[in-house]
């Protein structure tokens, strides 16, 4: 069962839970995937609730988002598994299945093809209405000296070198998996 919310009356929730870590799940070719993120924003753009999600480059969760702009931000809401977030921060969805290796329940979503994980319940889903990739050259040195040092490997999943894109996804449904 689903409880639907106002996604403004759980703002503070939702950005304390984004500072900690919450799970972003694409679907695309068949394949779910989560990853942990700690960078969103949520605000109004258009006129619209909006969650923006910032992706690197070479992530496998970017190639997701960009053959299907559909996505939902899975939100811990009381007492949840730790090692979900940390398998989904360390592990690449090149090579493995972490909804299948850490037993996710998938929840059918309302309004987007991607599912909600009932482990962590409140759910946003999002349908991309717009991107744009990092200007470097707009970043600060400061910035890209402490996320996008260039004097690092930048060939394995982790790599920290990579700007993001900016996804901002339209929040379609909001809601706490009951």
């Amino acid at each position: 069962m689903k409880k639907e919310i106002e996604v403004f009356d759980y703002a503070n929730e939702i950005l304390k839970a984004v500072n900690k870590g919450v799970l972003l799940t694409t679907k695309a070719d068949g394949k779910v995937n989560s990853m942990t993120i700690s960078w969103g924003t949520l605000g109004i753009e258009w006129g619209k609730p909006i969650f923006t999600v910032f992706v690197r480059e070479h992530r496998f969760t970017r190639q997701q988002l960009d053959k299907n702009g559909e996505f939902t931000i899975n939100i811990p809401y009381g007492d949840f598994d730790k090692k979900i977030l940390g398998i989904c921060g360390t592990e690449t969805g090149h090579s493995v299945d972490k909804i299948k290796k850490l037993n996710l329940t998938l929840e059918p979503s309302e309004a987007v093809s991607v599912p909600a994980i009932k482990e962590l319940p409140l759910t946003l889903e999002c349908k991309v209405i717009y991107k744009q990739k990092q200007d470097e050259h707009a970043v600060t040195e400061e910035n890209k000296k402490a996320f996008h040092p260039q004097d690092v490997d930048g060939s394995f999943h982790g790599a920290n070198r990579d700007f993001h894109t900016a996804y901002y996804g339209e929040i379609v449904k909001a809601y706490i998996i009951e």
